[in-house]
Protein backbone atom coordinates (compact mmCIF):
# COMPACT_ATOMS: atom_id res chain seq x y z
CA UNK A 1 0.00 0.00 0.00
CA UNK A 2 1.12 3.68 -0.39
CA UNK A 3 2.61 5.92 2.18
CA UNK A 4 -0.66 7.62 3.07
CA UNK A 5 -4.72 7.21 3.87
CA UNK A 6 -4.75 10.35 0.96
CA UNK A 7 -2.64 8.22 -1.69
CA UNK A 8 -4.24 5.26 -1.19
CA UNK A 9 -8.12 7.16 -1.48
CA UNK A 10 -6.11 8.56 -5.07
CA UNK A 11 -5.20 5.09 -6.34
CA UNK A 12 -8.81 3.89 -5.98
CA UNK A 13 -10.79 7.00 -6.81
CA UNK A 14 -8.50 6.34 -10.34
CA UNK A 15 -9.34 2.86 -10.17
CA UNK A 16 -13.06 4.01 -10.06
CA UNK A 17 -12.49 5.92 -12.80
CA UNK A 18 -10.76 3.62 -15.21
CA UNK A 19 -13.05 0.43 -14.19
CA UNK A 20 -15.89 1.55 -13.62
CA UNK A 21 -16.45 5.01 -15.27
CA UNK A 22 -16.69 7.08 -12.63
CA UNK A 23 -16.78 10.77 -14.03
CA UNK A 24 -14.44 13.83 -12.82
CA UNK A 25 -17.25 15.21 -10.87
CA UNK A 26 -18.82 12.44 -8.94
CA UNK A 27 -14.95 11.62 -7.76
CA UNK A 28 -15.14 15.35 -6.92
CA UNK A 29 -17.46 14.97 -5.05
CA UNK A 30 -16.76 11.68 -3.26
CA UNK A 31 -12.94 13.13 -2.95
CA UNK A 32 -14.21 16.13 -0.70
CA UNK A 33 -16.52 13.71 1.26
CA UNK A 34 -13.29 11.32 2.64
CA UNK A 35 -10.97 14.13 2.94
CA UNK A 36 -13.65 15.60 5.39
CA UNK A 37 -14.24 12.36 6.96
CA UNK A 38 -9.98 11.91 7.60
CA UNK A 39 -10.55 8.45 8.33
CA UNK A 40 -12.20 6.83 5.12
CA UNK A 41 -10.40 4.53 3.34
CA UNK A 42 -8.91 1.05 2.97
CA UNK A 43 -7.56 0.73 6.13
CA UNK A 44 -5.02 2.55 8.15
CA UNK A 45 -1.76 2.36 6.32
CA UNK A 46 0.37 2.38 8.99
CA UNK A 47 -1.24 -1.02 10.81
CA UNK A 48 -3.27 -2.44 8.03
CA UNK A 49 -1.98 -6.15 6.92
CA UNK A 50 -4.02 -7.82 4.07
CA UNK A 51 -4.54 -11.63 4.30
CA UNK A 52 -4.49 -11.44 0.00
CA UNK A 53 -3.28 -9.25 -2.39
CA UNK A 54 -5.37 -8.19 -5.62
CA UNK A 55 -2.27 -10.36 -7.26
CA UNK A 56 -2.97 -13.77 -5.32
CA UNK A 57 -6.82 -13.35 -5.69
CA UNK A 58 -6.56 -12.74 -9.27
CA UNK A 59 -4.48 -16.47 -9.67
CA UNK A 60 -7.78 -17.82 -8.40
CA UNK A 61 -9.89 -16.64 -11.12
CA UNK A 62 -9.99 -18.31 -14.61
CA UNK A 63 -9.52 -15.00 -16.76
CA UNK A 64 -8.67 -11.26 -15.38
CA UNK A 65 -11.19 -10.08 -12.68
CA UNK A 66 -12.46 -6.86 -14.63
CA UNK A 67 -13.88 -9.38 -17.44
CA UNK A 68 -14.78 -12.30 -15.75
CA UNK A 69 -17.23 -10.18 -13.12
CA UNK A 70 -18.75 -8.48 -16.11
CA UNK A 71 -22.50 -9.14 -16.94
CA UNK A 72 -23.71 -7.96 -20.29
CA UNK A 73 -27.59 -8.69 -19.29
CA UNK A 74 -26.75 -7.07 -15.85
CA UNK A 75 -25.61 -4.15 -17.58
CA UNK A 76 -28.05 -3.47 -19.94
CA UNK A 77 -30.82 -3.59 -17.21
CA UNK A 78 -29.03 -1.43 -14.16
CA UNK A 79 -27.22 0.73 -17.23
CA UNK A 80 -23.93 0.17 -15.37
CA UNK A 81 -20.80 -1.81 -14.93
CA UNK A 82 -21.29 -4.37 -11.65
CA UNK A 83 -24.17 -4.45 -10.47
CA UNK A 84 -26.66 -6.84 -10.38
CA UNK A 85 -30.25 -6.74 -10.64
CA UNK A 86 -32.99 -7.63 -7.73
CA UNK A 87 -35.83 -9.26 -8.35
CA UNK A 88 -38.25 -12.47 -7.04
CA UNK A 89 -37.06 -15.46 -9.27
CA UNK A 90 -40.11 -17.42 -8.12
CA UNK A 91 -42.28 -14.44 -9.97
CA UNK A 92 -40.28 -12.28 -11.85
CA UNK A 93 -37.24 -11.92 -14.32
CA UNK A 94 -34.26 -9.95 -14.07
CA UNK A 95 -35.53 -7.37 -16.83
CA UNK A 96 -38.47 -6.58 -14.06
CA UNK A 97 -36.42 -5.57 -11.37
CA UNK A 98 -36.81 -2.00 -10.49
CA UNK A 99 -33.14 -1.50 -8.34
CA UNK A 100 -29.82 -2.97 -8.88
CA UNK A 101 -27.31 -3.48 -6.20
CA UNK A 102 -23.25 -3.04 -6.51
CA UNK A 103 -21.94 -6.69 -6.74
CA UNK A 104 -19.13 -5.81 -4.62
CA UNK A 105 -18.43 -3.35 -1.47
CA UNK A 106 -17.79 -0.16 -2.23
CA UNK A 107 -15.35 0.91 -4.09
CA UNK A 108 -17.09 -1.76 -6.41
CA UNK A 109 -14.47 -2.26 -8.24
CA UNK A 110 -13.47 -6.27 -8.47
CA UNK A 111 -9.79 -7.07 -6.56
CA UNK A 112 -10.09 -3.84 -4.85
CA UNK A 113 -9.92 -3.38 -0.88
CA UNK A 114 -13.38 -2.48 0.56
CA UNK A 115 -13.79 1.15 2.39
CA UNK A 116 -13.66 0.88 5.99
CA UNK A 117 -13.61 3.85 8.69
CA UNK A 118 -16.67 5.25 7.19
CA UNK A 119 -19.40 6.42 8.75
CA UNK A 120 -23.18 5.65 7.39
CA UNK A 121 -23.84 9.27 6.84
CA UNK A 122 -20.39 9.58 4.47
CA UNK A 123 -21.58 6.32 3.37
CA UNK A 124 -25.30 7.37 2.07
CA UNK A 125 -23.42 10.47 0.86
CA UNK A 126 -21.06 8.58 -1.77
CA UNK A 127 -23.67 6.62 -3.10
CA UNK A 128 -26.00 9.61 -3.29
CA UNK A 129 -22.83 11.59 -5.35
CA UNK A 130 -22.77 8.48 -7.97
CA UNK A 131 -26.49 9.04 -8.81
CA UNK A 132 -26.90 5.77 -6.20
CA UNK A 133 -28.24 5.49 -2.57
CA UNK A 134 -27.79 3.40 0.54
CA UNK A 135 -30.45 0.38 0.57
CA UNK A 136 -32.86 -0.71 2.96
CA UNK A 137 -32.54 -3.80 4.95
CA UNK A 138 -35.11 -5.65 3.42
CA UNK A 139 -32.73 -5.01 0.03
CA UNK A 140 -29.63 -6.56 1.30
CA UNK A 141 -31.47 -9.32 2.80
CA UNK A 142 -33.22 -9.81 -0.69
CA UNK A 143 -29.62 -10.31 -2.55
CA UNK A 144 -28.32 -12.43 -0.04
CA UNK A 145 -31.28 -14.93 0.02
CA UNK A 146 -31.92 -14.78 -3.53
CA UNK A 147 -35.23 -13.62 -3.75
CA UNK A 148 -36.05 -9.28 -3.50
CA UNK A 149 -39.62 -9.78 -1.38
CA UNK A 150 -41.89 -7.04 -1.03
CA UNK A 151 -41.29 -5.10 2.63
CA UNK A 152 -42.38 -6.58 5.62
CA UNK A 153 -41.18 -4.07 8.45
CA UNK A 154 -43.39 -4.27 11.88
CA UNK A 155 -43.61 -0.44 12.15
CA UNK A 156 -46.51 -0.93 14.39
CA UNK A 157 -43.70 -1.88 16.88
CA UNK A 158 -41.97 1.54 17.32
CA UNK A 159 -38.11 0.31 18.18
CA UNK A 160 -35.40 -1.51 16.33
CA UNK A 161 -35.05 -4.00 18.56
CA UNK A 162 -38.49 -5.23 18.83
CA UNK A 163 -38.68 -5.09 14.91
CA UNK A 164 -35.51 -7.39 14.74
CA UNK A 165 -36.89 -9.97 16.98
CA UNK A 166 -39.82 -10.35 14.88
CA UNK A 167 -37.88 -10.28 11.76
CA UNK A 168 -35.89 -12.94 12.92
CA UNK A 169 -38.57 -15.24 14.37
CA UNK A 170 -40.31 -15.34 11.47
CA UNK A 171 -37.40 -16.46 8.89
CA UNK A 172 -35.36 -18.27 11.44
CA UNK A 173 -36.82 -21.34 11.15
CA UNK A 174 -36.38 -20.97 6.81
CA UNK A 175 -32.23 -19.59 7.34
CA UNK A 176 -30.24 -19.88 4.51
CA UNK A 177 -26.69 -18.80 3.42
CA UNK A 178 -25.77 -16.61 0.49
CA UNK A 179 -24.33 -19.80 -1.38
CA UNK A 180 -26.96 -22.62 0.14
CA UNK A 181 -29.13 -23.67 2.73
CA UNK A 182 -25.70 -24.79 5.03
CA UNK A 183 -23.62 -22.62 6.89
CA UNK A 184 -19.72 -23.69 5.33
CA UNK A 185 -16.53 -22.64 6.21
CA UNK A 186 -14.10 -20.99 3.65
CA UNK A 187 -16.58 -20.31 1.18
CA UNK A 188 -16.17 -16.51 2.07
CA UNK A 189 -13.64 -14.08 2.77
CA UNK A 190 -13.99 -15.33 6.61
CA UNK A 191 -10.87 -16.25 7.46
CA UNK A 192 -8.19 -13.52 8.72
CA UNK A 193 -7.47 -12.27 11.61
CA UNK A 194 -7.65 -9.29 13.92
CA UNK A 195 -3.75 -6.79 14.11
CA UNK A 196 -2.03 -8.31 16.78
CA UNK A 197 -2.46 -5.26 18.34
CA UNK A 198 -6.18 -4.31 17.69
CA UNK A 199 -7.94 -3.55 21.38
CA UNK A 200 -11.63 -3.23 20.52
CA UNK A 201 -11.62 -1.31 17.43
CA UNK A 202 -9.55 1.81 17.66
CA UNK A 203 -8.22 3.53 14.43
CA UNK A 204 -4.00 3.23 15.71
CA UNK A 205 -4.51 -0.34 17.25
CA UNK A 206 -6.81 -1.78 14.26
CA UNK A 207 -5.61 -2.57 10.80
CA UNK A 208 -8.56 -3.22 8.26
CA UNK A 209 -8.23 -7.45 7.43
CA UNK A 210 -10.03 -7.63 4.48
CA UNK A 211 -9.82 -9.60 1.26
CA UNK A 212 -9.50 -8.04 -2.67
CA UNK A 213 -13.50 -8.06 -3.09
CA UNK A 214 -14.43 -11.15 -5.43
CA UNK A 215 -11.16 -13.08 -3.81
CA UNK A 216 -14.09 -15.77 -3.24
CA UNK A 217 -15.88 -16.49 -6.38
CA UNK A 218 -18.42 -18.93 -4.48
CA UNK A 219 -19.10 -16.32 -2.29
CA UNK A 220 -22.31 -15.45 -4.12
CA UNK A 221 -25.52 -15.12 -3.98
CA UNK A 222 -28.51 -16.94 -6.62
CA UNK A 223 -28.47 -12.79 -7.76
CA UNK A 224 -24.88 -12.33 -8.48
CA UNK A 225 -23.93 -10.58 -5.80
CA UNK A 226 -20.65 -10.73 -3.92
CA UNK A 227 -19.26 -10.90 -0.59
CA UNK A 228 -22.65 -10.38 1.75
CA UNK A 229 -20.52 -12.83 3.93
CA UNK A 230 -17.30 -12.24 5.01
CA UNK A 231 -14.94 -9.00 4.45
CA UNK A 232 -16.30 -5.63 5.21
CA UNK A 233 -19.26 -5.51 7.36
CA UNK A 234 -21.72 -3.19 5.51
CA UNK A 235 -23.85 0.02 6.83
CA UNK A 236 -27.82 -0.27 5.62
CA UNK A 237 -30.72 1.82 5.92
CA UNK A 238 -33.51 0.52 8.82
CA UNK A 239 -36.65 2.68 8.47
CA UNK A 240 -39.06 2.67 11.64
CA UNK A 241 -41.80 4.23 9.39
CA UNK A 242 -42.49 4.12 5.35
CA UNK A 243 -40.99 7.77 5.51
CA UNK A 244 -37.48 6.52 5.71
CA UNK A 245 -37.59 4.13 3.31
CA UNK A 246 -34.90 4.77 0.98
CA UNK A 247 -36.18 2.19 -1.44
CA UNK A 248 -39.18 4.59 -1.65
CA UNK A 249 -37.55 7.61 -2.15
CA UNK A 250 -36.16 9.17 1.36
CA UNK A 251 -32.99 10.71 2.09
CA UNK A 252 -33.95 11.38 5.92
CA UNK A 253 -33.59 7.73 6.14
CA UNK A 254 -34.19 5.81 10.01
CA UNK A 255 -31.28 4.29 11.76
CA UNK A 256 -28.26 2.20 11.31
CA UNK A 257 -28.53 -1.53 10.29
CA UNK A 258 -25.32 -3.26 10.17
CA UNK A 259 -25.37 -6.35 7.67
CA UNK A 260 -23.04 -9.31 6.72
CA UNK A 261 -20.14 -10.65 8.79
CA UNK A 262 -16.39 -9.95 8.80
CA UNK A 263 -13.44 -11.89 8.81
CA UNK A 264 -13.74 -13.80 12.09
CA UNK A 265 -16.01 -16.11 11.20
CA UNK A 266 -14.20 -19.14 10.05
CA UNK A 267 -12.57 -19.04 13.27
CA UNK A 268 -14.58 -17.71 15.33
CA UNK A 269 -18.32 -16.83 14.79
CA UNK A 270 -19.27 -14.17 17.95
CA UNK A 271 -23.02 -14.58 16.77
CA UNK A 272 -25.11 -15.71 14.24
CA UNK A 273 -25.17 -14.59 10.73
CA UNK A 274 -27.46 -15.69 7.62
CA UNK A 275 -29.39 -14.02 4.42
CA UNK A 276 -32.20 -12.41 6.02
CA UNK A 277 -30.49 -12.29 9.98
CA UNK A 278 -30.81 -8.41 11.45
CA UNK A 279 -28.01 -7.56 14.15
CA UNK A 280 -28.69 -6.18 17.32
CA UNK A 281 -29.21 -2.74 17.29
CA UNK A 282 -25.31 -2.25 17.49
CA UNK A 283 -23.58 1.10 17.87
CA UNK A 284 -26.99 2.52 16.65
CA UNK A 285 -27.97 6.25 15.68
CA UNK A 286 -29.77 7.88 12.69
CA UNK A 287 -27.90 6.87 9.37
CA UNK A 288 -27.96 10.81 8.96
CA UNK A 289 -26.13 11.67 12.10
CA UNK A 290 -22.74 12.89 12.02
CA UNK A 291 -21.47 10.58 14.83
CA UNK A 292 -22.81 7.15 13.12
CA UNK A 293 -20.55 4.32 13.89
CA UNK A 294 -17.38 3.99 11.87
CA UNK A 295 -14.68 1.16 12.41
CA UNK A 296 -12.42 -1.22 10.82
CA UNK A 297 -14.21 -3.89 9.80
CA UNK A 298 -17.76 -1.88 8.80
CA UNK A 299 -17.89 -0.74 4.69
CA UNK A 300 -21.01 -0.12 2.74
CA UNK A 301 -22.14 -1.12 -0.84
CA UNK A 302 -24.81 1.34 -3.08
CA UNK A 303 -27.92 1.09 -4.47
CA UNK A 304 -29.65 2.28 -7.23
CA UNK A 305 -33.07 2.30 -8.82
CA UNK A 306 -33.64 1.92 -12.37
CA UNK A 307 -34.53 4.08 -14.10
Amino acid sequence: MAATLAENNEAMFRLMQEKRGVTDAQISRIRQIFQASGYAGQGNPAITRHPMTPEQAQAKLPQDAYQYYRNAQFERICGRKYMAPLYDPATQRPEDATVCVDMFEYPNVPLAYPVTWIRAREAALVCAAEGKRMGDAHEWEGAAAGALLPPDYRFDLGTPQAMRAAHNAKWGPSKSWTYGPQWQRGICAQGSQKSPSCNGGSWAGCGSNTYPVGSFPNCRSALGVYDLEGNAAEHMNLPLNESQMASRGSTTLGVTEMKGSWFIWDTIRAHEEWARWRAPYWHGTPVMSSHSHANYHLGFRCFADVK
